[in-house]
């Protein structure tokens, strides 16, 4: 999809990240853009061109912080390369007039899927059966045996779009699948388990999937105690939910079985005592990092822009 604003003088774009060269082609052609990840000095940046910045293009991890919104008088849009607003000042936005869009829908598929290969490589410890291969390793290597993914209890944290999505991936291999949710969905047909505890408790595998908006920690120590050393923990949704002291503890001490992981609470950095550990897999949270989608998203993100700009309501605004 093409979108082009070359019959009016060309908006001051923010970008954070850098995005698909497609997209970037296209924001080139019809936007004057700032590169603030290529700074180096960002702050000196943000003094000398903030005041031109109508709309800014970030990612739902980095989002905008409300400082840098503070810093662009003349900020109109946000538009968030992806589903989370949790690290967008969402109230100020708002009393400011700024708009700040999301692209749904088209994120589901992919995150799901790196949800089902955490599970996959985590309980069949192909990290670990990998690194044994490429370092020649194997002839004298016996690894332990792993754990079979058919059959097993699945619980599931946050039965929205994805968390659906990994239920209908995770059923084809005869699993028993249980949520939780803030309530109990009507329409679907797996238990609803209101406790997290006891969902944990019940479960072999354990997926984190729920919304960050709230920003409060679900995954606690007594919720990894609660899923024992049997268990498995596959994180999807945001780092922050999760108190990493005590998964890094639990693991570590073996209180619970494994965790696939694709998101931290400070990324890029990652706790170095994940790194030793042969019962993890570790992802740089690339759960929607598909050329096919991150192509969506951008052109989601340019549909948002161009109607912002042109006087209309952005379609993907939260």
């Amino acid at each position: 999809m093409m979108f082009n604003n070359s019959d009016k003088p060309k908006n001051h774009i923010l970008l954070t990240q850098p995005v698909p060269d497609a997209i970037d082609e296209i924001l080139l052609r019809d936007y004057h853009v700032h590169r603030l990840y290529q700074a180096s000095d960002s702050q000196k940046m943000l003094a000398d061109i903030g005041p031109q910045i109508e709309g800014v293009v970030t990612g739902g991890a980095k989002g905008l912080s409300r400082e840098m919104m503070a810093a662009l008088p003349a900020l109109k849009i946000v538009a968030v390369s992806g589903i989370g607003t949790d690290a967008v000042d969402l109230p100020y936005a708002a009393g400011r007039g700024i708009f700040v869009t999301t692209t749904p829908g088209v994120l589901t598929d992919d995150v799901a899927d790196m949800a089902l290969g955490l599970l996959i490589s985590t309980l069949r410890q192909m990290s670990e059966g990998e690194q044994v291969v490429r370092s020649g390793r194997w002839p004298q290597t016996n690894l332990p045996l792993a754990r079979k993914v058919t059959g097993v209890t699945v619980g599931i944290i946050g039965m929205g779009r994805v968390g659906q999505a990994i239920a209908r991936r995770v059923s084809a291999f005869d699993t028993r699948i249980l949520y939780t949710d803030l309530a109990a969905i009507p329409t679907l047909d797996y238990p609803f388990v209101a406790d997290l505890h006891a969902l944990a408790q019940e479960v072999d595998v354990l997926i984190l999937a729920a919304s960050a908006d709230s920003g409060n920690v679900i995954i606690t120590e007594s919720v990894l105690q609660a899923l024992g050393p049997q268990g498995y923990f596959i994180n999807v949704a945001r780092g922050k939910l999760v108190d990493e002291k005590a998964l890094l503890a639990a693991l570590t001490e073996k209180r619970i079985a494994g965790a696939g992981l694709d998101v931290f609470a400070s990324e890029p950095h990652v706790p170095e005592g994940f790194f030793t550990l042969n019962n993890v897999t570790l992802q740089p949270h690339r759960a929607s990092a598909t050329l096919q989608t991150r192509l969506a998203m951008g052109n989601m993100v340019l549909e948002n822009l161009a109607a912002c700009f042109s006087g209309a309501l952005p379609p993907h605004r939260v």
